[in-house]
């Protein structure tokens, strides 16, 4: 039987960024993990990929909530993956730039 996805995990595939948000005010973990990814990981994928499959410009909408709340921006999913790592794979320039501007403000 597969695993279903978490109501957070859920929003992030559909890239529901108002649902999200409404998760994470409501307490769910902005670094949660599940089937290998982390909530980040998983919105620049879920970008990306959608972008790629769609020839759609990227969005950014799930990234920006996930840091906004909290997610931490180096953590790496369970197979060593970084969400810079990932969108460097995609050439999610507009992630990069987030993830970048995150990541300096933290060491600030």
């Amino acid at each position: 039987m597969m695993e279903q996805w978490t109501p957070a995990h859920h929003a992030v595939e559909h890239e529901d960024a108002e649902g999200l948000a409404r998760l994470l005010a409501g307490g769910a973990d902005p670094d949660e993990v599940q089937m290998g990814m982390t909530l980040l990981t998983h919105a620049i994928d879920a970008e990306g990929d959608g972008a790629l499959q769609g020839g759609l410009p990227l969005t950014v909408h799930t990234t920006a909530v996930l840091l906004a709340f909290g997610a931490d921006p180096e953590l790496a999913d369970p197979s060593g993956t970084t969400p810079m790592r990932l969108a460097d794979h995609y050439g999610h320039a507009p992630a990069a730039e987030l993830l970048r501007a995150h990541i300096a403000g933290r060491r600030g």
